[in-house]
């Protein structure tokens, strides 16, 4: 594909996410958030609707997205969650939704309409911790207790189910993915320490002198940081998400300078442009054609994503949120895309998973970013709405 091609489908691409900040504004009653209106435009302008940009295109740069995404996730996360009441209930939750996606997947495998079962298992298991980021920051919901809560069950189900991923669907079997998932840890910790170089007075001078200057150092320890872990999770054969997972929780507890000024800036380069681009890539390589001969299947992995991933928080939290927050937190744990995609590209590579089944597993994580978000906004808006209303009937 000649250069000329990709700077087009760039431009019709950023096109798009210029353009959905705006009609998410205009639907701002519906509570369209700005990642449904990327995945639409997506659909709009791929191959299967307006014809006018190719998926292959832009994969590199959806790549890197895809990469900020789970690092901006990883960089949320507070690890202190998990010496928490918080840590171990999203532990426990995601082991309940392991049991019952082994159950589910087994009674489907069992009548024949599920080849792939591991890849389907664990897709059963995932939350979009990095895709429910900006619209939790965007409504203030990770302040109080769900955010609380929300933030490690978010991680639990991101994390595991790529460490799934690398131990069960690496290309070189099971003991060499562990092998390669544990030297990869190991080689994360290792880079860790290089921000560490910073207290080093001469290089520490450096470091603040440049920080906010043109060098931009911090930030470019940062992207070479991200760019390192991608380039040596796909050399080993692990999933590259779990390399900018890693990136991201290493940079929170260990990078130098200023890190609140750090956060902007990825977010900054991150939602800018390189995020918004994974979404509409996503969009465009939806397969409406598959999805249209076997709509049931997209509703059925919708639905079992809910009750699958989703419904046990009604139970574990029952004695720490109120029932509203407990369906707030159901609906938000079944939110899942980026692993979607990630593991039905897996299954369609080695030839398991059937083709109908890859493009539904996508569609209902498609589904689930469009309505389960935007649901759980709407309790928490409709809760701001009635306590105001109610402290005036008091008074």
């Amino acid at each position: 594909m000649d250069v000329e091609t990709e700077l087009q489908a760039l431009l019709i691409v950023s096109i798009v996410s210029l353009a959905a900040p705006f009609v998410s504004a205009f639907l701002a009653r519906l509570l369209v958030p700005q990642v449904v209106v990327l995945i639409v435009g997506g659909v709009l302008i791929g191959p299967q609707v307006g014809g006018f940009a190719e998926p292959q295109s832009v994969e590199l740069v959806s790549n890197v997205g895809l990469g900020f995404l789970f690092l901006l996730a990883g960089y949320e996360l507070e690890l202190d969650h998990f010496r928490e009441r918080s840590g171990r209930l999203a532990v426990a939750g995601w082991t309940v939704s392991a049991v019952l996606a082994i159950v589910v997947t087994g009674a489907l495998a069992a009548v024949d309409l599920v080849n792939a079962f591991v890849p389907v298992a664990l897709a059963l298991t995932t939350t979009a911790l990095g895709t429910l980021l900006p619209i939790l920051r965007d409504n203030d919901m990770l302040d109080g207790p769900l955010g609380r809560f929300i933030m490690p069950a978010g991680a639990v189900g991101e994390f595991l189910p790529i460490a799934g991923i690398a131990i069960f669907l690496g290309s070189q079997g099971r003991l060499a993915g562990l092998i390669s998932l544990v030297a990869m840890c190991a080689v994360a910790l290792g880079l860790a320490w290089l921000p560490r170089l910073a207290r080093l007075p001469r290089i520490a001078a450096i470091s603040r002198e440049g920080e906010h200057a043109t060098s931009q150092i911090t930030l470019r320890l940062t992207l070479m940081l991200l760019f390192a872990l991608l380039v040596l999770a796909d050399d080993v054969g692990i999933d590259v998400v779990l390399g900018a997972f890693l990136a991201g929780v290493i940079l929170r507890r260990w990078a130098p300078g200023d890190v609140a000024a750090l956060e902007d800036k990825l977010d900054a380069v991150g939602y800018g442009f390189f995020i918004p681009v994974f979404f509409v890539s996503s969009g465009m390589s939806l397969d409406l054609a598959s999805i249209g001969e076997a709509p049931l299947r997209l509703v059925a992995f919708f639905v079992l994503l809910l009750a699958v991933r989703g419904l046990p928080s009604m139970v574990l939290y029952r004695h720490d949120l109120t029932v509203r927050q407990r369906v707030q937190m159901t609906l938000l744990t079944a939110t899942s895309l980026p692993l979607l995609v990630a593991l039905a590209s897996v299954g369609l590579d080695s030839g398991h998973m059937l083709p109908e089944n890859a493009a539904a597993l996508v569609g209902a994580g498609v589904l689930s970013v469009m309505f389960f978000p935007g649901l759980a906004v709407a309790l928490d808006r409709g809760a701001a709405r009635v306590a105001p209303s109610a402290r005036s009937s008091a008074g």
